[in-house]
């Protein structure tokens, strides 16, 4: 299955230079947060494979505007060909914004989800907008990320973990690719293609 994982800046590549053949081969969309609603739709109209998304911090229009077609996967388990999906949007609380949570309130959130968990047995892919607590986060409160992420990695061990929020660009430490324990972990920051049967996803991402 091929995945194109989003996030955080609109690519443009896609929007503003598009061409339908660029989404030939692509089984499945997922947005990681902190991209303008318009954009997904944008998306959906040239494409019939599933467009996940979770919530960024900087969200709050998706209440005026809906991504049409797409599918939010908000504290829930989501199945596509057999692969469970689990999204959890948000940042850390650093404002007071509709999309951001203390460490506890994240905590909460998980607690609730486990009887998805147990009907599921588990998830195959962790969707988040924030990074996990010191894998890649930043610093300062905005950036960074939540322990409880790591807690899901440790007990569920998915293969795949996708967020956003900490930029590419804003230095050498926020990288594309990374790996906790047996889970890989990717910063989906504008767009990244990769295959979720790839053995050596690395040597291609």
């Amino acid at each position: 299955m091929k995945i194109l994982a989003i996030a955080d800046e609109e690519s443009g590549y896609l929007w503003d230079h598009f061409d339908k053949s660029k989404l030939k081969g692509i089984d499945l969309i997922i947005s990681c947060g902190d991209l303008d609603p318009r954009y997904l739709s944008f998306l959906a109209t040239f494409t019939s494979v599933p467009i996940l998304y979770v919530h960024g911090n900087h969200d709050d229009k998706y209440k005026q505007i809906h991504p049409d077609g797409c599918i939010c996967i908000e504290d829930k388990i989501y199945v596509h060909q057999g692969v469970r999906i689990l999204g959890l949007g948000g940042s850390m609380r650093y404002c007071g914004g509709d999309h951001q949570y203390t460490e506890w309130e994240m905590k909460t959130r998980v607690r609730k989800l486990w009887f998805q968990l147990l009907r599921h047995r588990g998830f195959d892919i962790l969707v988040t907008h924030a990074p996990a607590y010191q894998l890649n986060d930043g610093m300062n409160l905005p950036h960074q990320g939540f322990k409880v992420f790591l807690s899901l990695l440790e007990k569920y061990r998915p293969r795949f973990f996708l967020h956003g929020h900490v930029h590419m660009s804003y230095g050498r430490k926020h990288k594309r690719y990374d790996k906790y324990q047996d889970t890989h972990v990717i910063n989906a920051f504008e767009r990244c293609v990769f295959d979720y049967e790839d053995e050596n996803i690395r040597e291609h991402i």
